[in-house]
Parts: C-alpha cells; structure tokens; sequence
C-alpha cells in the first residue's frame, strides 16, 4: 500500500495548489488581456455608432434609444469581464500564497 508521511502530504498539497493557482491566475490574466480587448466586442461598439449616428440623421428616435441600449450593455459586459478577471486573479494569487504556506510548514 501507498503511505506518505506528513511532509510529503504537506509538499504534494503545496504542489497542487501552486498548479492551481498558476493556472487560474493565467485564466484571470487572459481574461482581463484578452477578452477587454476582443475584436467582436469593437466591431460591435463600432457598427453600434454608425446605427445611431443614422437614427439621429434620419431623425428616428426608436434606433437612437435602441443603440443607447446596446452601448450600455456592451460597458455592463467589459465591467462584468473585468470584474471576472479581477477575481480569478486574486484568487490565484491565495492559491499561491497558500502553497508557499504549506511549504513553509514543512
């Protein structure tokens, strides 16, 4: 059978965690970096403009206000990326923090 002493459950726990934490940290990381400065998420901001700018020229107001909409979605959905991000890289780093711990226990 498999045994393991006490230092070597506490470095095969540390192990794990600084993996997670690496790990989930490079997600938070590519989550603030990648998916902020999306392309979709420009084009649609962009063709977003040319609609209202169009509503306004042709005086119709429902597009205006339809666009005024999408904007205010499009900036709820950075926020809420970003938030993500934030919090998976603040995560990570407890993850690593922990692992450090560990080790420094043993």
């Amino acid at each position: 059978m498999f045994s393991m002493t006490v230092s070597d459950f506490l470095l095969t726990m540390a192990s794990v965690l600084l993996f997670c934490g690496v790990v989930v940290l490079g997600i938070g990381v590519f989550t603030l970096i990648g998916k902020l400065n999306g392309k979709e998420i420009r084009t649609i901001a962009d063709q977003t403009t040319k609609l209202a700018q169009k509503g306004i020229a042709d005086e119709i107001s429902g597009l205006v206000g339809n666009a005024r909409s999408l904007i205010e979605a499009l900036d709820q959905m950075v926020k809420t990326t970003a938030g993500i991000g934030i919090f998976l890289v603040i995560l990570g780093l407890l993850l690593i923090a922990a692992a450090y711990l560990l080790v420094t226990k043993i």
